[in-house]
């Protein structure tokens, strides 16, 4: 077949942006993103960051997270990792064809003032990515309505309009997404909870096959937020006895077990929770308690980075389910998995909201919450189980028995595609 050519995006490096396109990274065999650039906000200082890691059929998925301190590595790092999700997710029998993987990042506090026009500026110096080479959505610090409201003020059609050309029927898909997002279920958008149920089966998956029933198992987590909220709805209502929980103000202990309806019902737009609404036999903790919890399965649900090689010798769970993106750095893993803590990756773990958005848009699903779950549930499950069932046979992680299988993925990917680089 055909190899296209590499594109060259229009305006290719904004106002206040120094971009790079190479070819290799330096001191690596892995090859470099296909777009890699830092962004200056000309008003505040505040920088933003943007790599393009593949592109599959001209386009990129992969969500714009804000948060004080991301860094262009970080990005870099969460854009690999989502051209891995893409690929695990590939069904050749399915309508949804997996994209190449990107990310976008921005160093600013998103509870600062000035977050909103920073959000608002940066989307219009990269608006030529998003309207042909990136779809992007919320992550970390950033809802969705958030990211909608700034993408049609720096004017944009869409925060995903890039994918549009690849629709059968454009105007189908679209309608049928957006319906997907109005529906709400129990108080929570069914956009936030697809995420949650993917990882609560992933956790469920897991528990399986060790044989733990899920009536009594804990679990602790690290984020209320949109993931955090609904992964602890999802396990509690499985069964499992959700005994910490921690947000930006600390830790929430409960050893028998919290409240999680009332707890979700008393957060804020960024997942802290009223202590006003705790119950009396409800502690206090500090922040990084969640960590040493009396718990089965930790959660990290909201920062990267969040277990490094020092805090992880407090940690006694025979699981991590990575919720969040690089929550737990590859030296602490090494040390984890060599204490017997199996370490479920984010790459995984968390990769059901990507692929719902592109279930529902692509038309292998329709916008209603029980079809949702179930092909989140079904497509997770089979993927968990063949991630640990490759991790045992092989004598890996499941991690590196999700990077293999990706890899093994992405030639096939490409064969029936091609690449552009």
């Amino acid at each position: 077949m055909t190899t296209p050519a590499a594109p060259t995006p229009p305006n290719a490096t904004p106002p206040g942006a120094a971009a790079t396109t190479s070819a290799s990274r330096p001191g690596t065999d892995a090859p470099a993103p296909l777009v890699s650039l830092t962004w200056t906000d000309p008003e505040t200082g505040h920088q933003g960051f943007l790599v393009i890691d593949r592109l599959v059929r001209g386009v990129s998925s992969g969500g714009l997270r804000m948060r004080a301190g991301c860094t262009l590595e970080e990005v870099t790092g969460l854009a690999r990792g989502m051209t891995r999700k893409e690929a695990l997710h590939y069904n050749p029998q399915g309508r949804y064809i997996p994209l190449g993987g990107a990310k976008g990042g921005i160093d600013c506090d998103p509870r600062d003032p000035a977050a909103y026009g920073v959000l608002v500026r940066y989307l219009r110096a990269v608006r030529p990515y998003i309207e042909h080479f990136w779809t992007t959505g919320e992550d970390l610090g950033l809802t969705q309505d958030l990211v909608d409201r700034a993408a049609a003020e720096a004017g944009l059609v869409s925060s995903i309009q890039a994918v549009y050309p690849l629709l059968d029927d454009e105007a189908a898909a679209r309608e049928r997404l957006a319906e997907a997002f109005a529906i709400d279920v129990d108080g929570i958008g069914l956009d936030e909870l697809v995420g949650g149920c993917g990882v609560a089966e992933a956790v469920l998956t897991a528990l399986d096959r060790a044989g733990v029933p899920h009536a009594g198992a804990r679990v602790a987590l690290q984020g209320l937020g949109t993931m955090g909220g609904a992964t602890a709805r999802f396990l509690a209502r499985a069964g499992l006895r959700v005994v910490a929980v921690a947000d930006i103000k600390g830790t929430i202990a409960n050893p028998a077990g919290l409240d999680v309806e009332a707890l979700l019902a008393a957060r804020d737009g960024h997942g802290c929770v009223d202590r006003g609404a705790l119950r009396a036999e409800d502690e206090e903790l500090p922040a990084g308690a969640w960590l040493t919890a009396d718990a089965d399965v930790l959660v990290p649900a909201a920062v990267s980075y969040a277990v490094d090689t020092t805090n992880q010798a407090g940690i006694t769970a025979r699981w991590i389910a990575e919720a969040a993106n690089m929550p737990v750095v590859p030296e602490a893993e090494e040390l984890l998995t060599a204490r017997g803590v199996t370490v479920l990756p984010d790459v995984v773990v968390n990769s059901g909201t990507n692929a719902w958005w592109w279930w529902t848009l692509f038309g292998d699903i329709g916008a209603d919450a029980d079809e949702a779950f179930a092909h989140t549930r079904r497509s997770m499950r089979a993927l968990v189980e063949q991630i640990l069932a490759r991790a045992e046979a092989e004598g890996c992680t499941p991690r590196a028995a999700a990077h293999a299988l990706a890899a093994d993925r992405l030639p096939v990917i490409t064969g029936r595609f091609g690449v552009y680089r």
